[in-house]
């Protein structure tokens, strides 16, 4: 199990690859822009055949686009359980903590020479 130091280089690596899906998507739908402005330019002196296969590019295009947002959602949704892991185990720890140092501070009042006078 990866301990805490990582958490930084893992949420880095993460946040990078959304970016890079971003900018694939962003690339993605300037060549949809694209491709659906030249089919409207076009569209009045294409055969039938030529028009299904510009429409099936768009469709492609328009499919990869989706493919990289769902892989930045499945992302997203990975470096959230992977930061909500890191808190429960800094939570657990902190609790673990507490409860040793109450347990010190009580066994030093049962050492103490005040303590015993009370009892």
């Amino acid at each position: 199990v990866a301990g805490i130091e990582n958490l930084p280089c893992e949420l880095q690596r993460n946040f990078q690859l959304m970016r890079e899906l971003d900018q694939r998507t962003e690339d993605k739908k300037v060549e949809i822009d694209g491709l659906a402005a030249e089919y409207i330019e076009s569209v009045k002196n294409m055969l039938p055949e030529e028009r299904v296969e510009h429409l099936k590019k768009i469709q492609s295009a328009y499919s990869k686009c989706k493919e990289y947002s769902d892989d930045k959602v499945q992302l997203a949704m990975q470096t959230y359980e992977m930061v909500d892991k890191h808190i429960r185990r800094l939570d657990a720890d902190l609790a673990r903590f507490e409860a040793d140092l109450k347990d010190k501070l009580e066994g030093s009042d049962l050492e103490s020479p005040g303590s015993r006078s009370l009892k």
